[in-house]
């Protein structure tokens, strides 16, 4: 189920598979080092949030086409019904969003005894605050740069000083979790995302929508570091 090379330490590059060409999904894979890269998937149930997007069935493709850690953000209602069909299929990391959950603790609970590593994503309009309770015990923390539901949106700044709160928690408490963060990432937003505390960085357009998204990605690589 899981890759065997898994770099824990930021900065990480993620590109999302959303952004992708489905007809070319090895190709896609292919372009993600394992050794620093992660796989981003973006899992979305037109109920959460307002489109529709993939399952299990395109997680258990990416694992046949690479072994880098797949990082799956589930933005779905009743997330804890569909853990253990992700992890199966490949997933290494599953986050989901305490706005869908009405136990956060128990079903990141569910992810742990699936074998994954547990994240949590915050909306927008989600403040930290509501999310100290869990913090301590996270692999991830997500910070959406945009509301969830589509992508190409514009990168919300306004968000950055979440990413600072989120750093500096972590600091203060020996927490463990890398934070990530998602919408409208690319080599001119993302430093900006770095320099606030970002570990991880999903990007979609920014890479699979380019000319050259070999490049585009050795780009954000370079913006990153």
């Amino acid at each position: 189920m899981s890759s065997s090379i898994h770099p824990l330490r930021g900065p990480i590059a993620a590109p999302s598979i959303l952004s992708a060409d489905f007809a070319r999904l090895a190709e896609a894979a292919a372009l993600v080092d394992p050794a620093r890269d992660w796989l981003h998937c973006d899992v979305m149930d037109n109920h959460f949030v307002p489109n529709l997007t993939f399952g299990p069935l395109i997680v258990r493709a990416l694992r046949q086409f690479s072994t880098a850690l797949i990082d799956v953000h589930l933005m779905i209602e009743k997330p804890e019904t569909l853990l253990k069909p992700f992890r199966e299929a490949g997933a290494d990391l599953l986050t989901v969003h305490p706005e869908a959950c009405p136990d956060p603790a128990a079903t990141l609970a569910a992810v742990r005894a699936t074998g994954a590593r547990a994240g949590l994503s915050l909306k927008p309009g989600t403040p930290l605050t509501a999310a100290e309770r869990w913090l301590e015990d996270l692999d991830l923390l997500l910070v959406m740069t945009v509301e969830p539901g589509f992508g190409g949106q514009a990168f919300m700044r306004d968000m950055l000083p979440k990413v600072r709160a989120a750093r500096e928690w972590r600091a203060r408490h020996g927490a463990r979790y890398l934070i990530e963060v998602d919408g409208g990432i690319s080599p001119a937003t993302a430093p900006e995302c770095r320099e606030a505390g970002a570990d991880v960085f999903v990007a979609g357009n920014s890479v699979y929508r380019q000319p050259d998204p070999a490049r585009a990605l050795e780009a954000l690589r370079a913006a990153i570091r």
